[in-house]
């Protein structure tokens, strides 16, 4: 009888093992290339033909992986990318790195892993590991992934082998990476968790075991969501202040000087990006069938969800006091990805900022230095503005989503007219115009 499970231990402990990647973003591509340059045969797979053309001539389209470092996996053979599963047949472990966004009614699209695990199926052998590191529901891997595996008449932790481990990639994050983010794995059994710590091993600092994969599954849903409802505090809090004519950020700077028993977390225009306002949720929709309601969660996505809205009203009001209305005024957003420094645009905040103020009727323009190009809701392609102090000049007023570090503050602060900042991005600069926060600012 075949110990496919001591050969696959030696294959990826001596690095003679082919690893497959499923998925080329801002998840999949860093892992795919710290394996290949553990001296790992690497195999991507994406659905975008784009992205694996321009992959495979050594061209990376991801901030934390340049070119310079994807062009030498490419030229010594060590990784190619593909947009079929074929070549991933000749693979000894598998991530499955794909999204898992929601659907309208806020319930998990598993579609995407769906259609990795399908297609996985179709090329799985004896002597294989799947490791599934999207972000789901507590259960997906046992209910989604290994019966497909055991329709193909293969027994779990002795044929193949299944864990899950929850991807931790925080993009633009020149700290913490690939190697020295630690590591969650949970396998279906034991000898599936064996493997799956083999498997990190090699690309990480260090792997931290548990239990179950459904375990592993919580913990990123536990991760994320402390933030989600962390920061829907913080946004509960600007909105008191700002009743209370408090300056937050000054509430916020002095609460963090304590030692002990404080984490700070600071408010903003709304949540963006694929995490955080929608992992949440995939634990409140299970806990759902379970019949029980997930309150924190609920009640920090009122919150959070609330805040473009308040962004716009602050506007209205700003222009109000400047004898103006939002019909026919000029207005220019600041930023369009969903977080600092970053070029992701999913679920970002300023797109709500931007369609609520145009249906008041403003004339609204965006600028992000690392954003070429959008998609609006009617299909229409929307092109960035430069920022120049004659643009902000030209505004009636200037909207802070984003604060990259690209933006030049002094000179946004020295030409707009008027800025509702967001961000506290012009906190230390003195202006020319009106700067209106989330809440009072503090006085001089």
């Amino acid at each position: 009888m075949t110990n496919y499970h001591q050969q696959l231990l030696n294959r990826l402990n001596n690095r003679t093992a082919t690893i497959g990647v499923v998925g080329l973003g801002y998840v999949g591509l860093p892992l795919a290339v710290a394996f290949a340059e553990q001296g790992y045969r690497v195999i991507g797979v994406d659905v975008s033909a784009e992205k694996v053309e321009k992959l495979n001539q050594g061209i990376s389209y991801i901030i934390d992986i340049p070119s310079e470092q994807m062009a030498p996996i490419v030229q010594n053979g060590k990784f190619t990318a593909y947009t079929t599963y074929d070549a991933l047949s000749e693979a000894d472990a598998i991530s499955i790195c794909v999204p898992t966004p929601l659907r309208k009614t806020k319930d998990p699209d598993m579609t995407y892993v769906l259609q990795a695990a399908d297609s996985i199926q179709e090329i799985c052998h004896p002597g294989m590991m799947v490791s599934l590191e999207s972000t789901t529901y507590p259960g997906t891997t046992e209910e989604v992934i290994a019966p497909r595996l055991a329709e193909r008449g293969l027994t779990v932790g002795e044929d193949v082998f299944v864990v899950f481990s929850p991807e931790r990639i925080d993009p633009a994050n020149a700290v913490y990476t690939v190697r020295n983010i630690p590591r969650v794995v949970g396998g279906l059994t034991p000898a599936c968790r064996e493997v799956g710590i083999a498997y990190y091993t090699h690309v990480v600092d260090q792997v931290v075991p548990v239990s179950s994969t459904t375990t592993a599954e919580m913990v990123k849903l536990l991760e994320n969501t402390f933030r989600a409802v962390n920061i829907g505090l913080a946004n509960e809090v600007a909105l008191m202040c700002d009743r209370l004519g408090i300056d937050v950020w000054e509430v916020i700077e002095a609460a963090k000087t304590k030692p002990f028993g404080f984490m700070p977390h600071y408010p903003g225009p709304g949540l963006g990006g694929h995490c955080i306002p929608l992992d949440p949720h995939y634990l409140s929709w299970k806990l759902r069938t379970l019949n029980y309601r997930a309150r924190f969660i609920e009640l920090a996505s009122e919150i959070n969800t609330n805040m473009p809205e308040y962004v716009v009203d602050k506007v209205t009001m700003a222009l109000n006091e400047d004898s103006k209305s939002v019909r026919g005024s000029r207005i220019g957003l600041l930023g369009m990805a969903y977080k600092r420094d970053v070029d992701d645009v999913r679920e970002s905040p300023a797109f709500d900022i931007m369609y609520m103020l145009g249906e008041l009727g403003a004339q609204v323009e965006w600028a992000d230095p690392h954003v070429e190009s959008i998609w609006l809701e009617d299909g229409s392609l929307s092109k960035h503005t430069t920022v120049t102090p004659e643009w902000l000049q030209s505004l009636d007023c200037a909207v802070v989503v984003t604060d990259h570090r690209a933006f030049d503050w002094a000179m946004i602060a020295q030409h707009a007219p008027m800025v509702v900042d967001t961000r506290n991005a012009l906190g230390k600069y003195e202006t020319v115009g009106r700067v209106i926060g989330l809440s009072p600012r503090k006085a001089d």
